[in-house]
């Protein structure tokens, strides 16, 4: 259950990291003079390369926990399935809202996972 709940936080996270890029990317174009982020380092760029790595390898699991029918991918009702059944794990106040201490614990088990 602890690696469940790793899995739906990196989720989350890589959900807020798309949102993230795709702000940048719109405010880069309405300032084309303005650099967004520093030059890429050889050290930076490896730091990246090992995170996609992590990250393909959580949607890797990923997959297998949403894949029901076990063909190798993940369809859209199976996807909302699996998102809606966490949810409602995660709204331990049952109000159907996902408030900062609910989101909150969970990082907290998450982080107490790893020690």
């Amino acid at each position: 259950m602890t690696r469940l709940r790793s899995l739906i936080i990196v989720s989350i996270a890589a959900a807020f990291a798309v949102a993230g890029t795709r702000i940048e990317t719109a405010l880069a174009a309405q300032n084309p003079g303005v650099q967004a982020q520093p030059p890429a380092t050889d050290k930076s760029l490896k730091v990246r390369e090992k995170k996609v790595e992590e990250g393909e390898a959580y949607a890797k699991q990923m997959l297998l926990l949403m894949d029901r029918d076990k063909n190798g991918k993940v369809s859209q009702q199976e996807f909302m399935d699996f998102m809606a059944a966490e949810f409602d794990r995660l709204d331990k106040n049952k109000d159907c809202e996902l408030d900062v201490k609910e989101l909150t614990q969970v990082r907290l088990v998450h982080s107490g996972a790893h020690r």
